[in-house]
């Protein structure tokens, strides 16, 4: 089994390859404001489609930033359906023992200010827009989640 940091800098080149698709220009400039890679020091990558998973994702990183952590949130694949407007009912479904859903809370980080996307090939890959998203959820850009990347100082916590 590789040393935890080769496991940790091989999920970064699978993600930025994963990113660095070719995506049309006019999805790219429907992206957020591009986040500083010395600002961000934790970014939360959630691609499981399991309600509890992606809970417990988002329930970390809100208790990193209450302990002083910069974090930016990523959701790809199945994670970015928290981010539609009518998500499939697992994000919608409340969990105890707080009763809020996976949806909830990452409207309540995004409240907070933490700043949210989704992968630059979730819109293209599905027959929906931007409009199709939650208030506050941009698109990434693969050349800002790659200068995150190569951040030395960044965290990556994948789930």
């Amino acid at each position: 089994m590789p040393p935890r940091s080769s496991l940790g800098a091989a999920l970064a080149v699978m993600m930025v390859s994963a990113c660095a698709s070719p995506v049309p220009t006019d999805r790219l400039a429907e992206a957020g404001p591009i986040s500083q890679p010395d600002s961000v020091n934790l970014l939360t990558l959630i691609t499981s489609p399991d309600p509890e998973t992606q809970f417990m994702a988002l329930t970390l990183t809100r208790s990193a930033k209450a302990a002083g952590a910069s974090p930016r949130i990523l959701l790809c694949s199945a994670g970015g359906d928290l981010a539609l407007g009518n998500p499939p009912a697992p994000a919608t479904t409340p969990l105890k023992p707080s009763g809020l859903t996976p949806q909830d809370l990452l409207k309540t980080l995004i409240a907070d200010g933490i700043q949210s996307d989704i992968c630059a090939i979730y819109l293209p890959n599905r027959p929906i827009g931007p409009d199709a998203l939650i208030e506050g959820v941009g698109v990434a850009k693969p050349n800002d989640i790659g200068r995150l990347l190569a951040n030395p100082g960044l965290r990556l916590f994948s789930f």
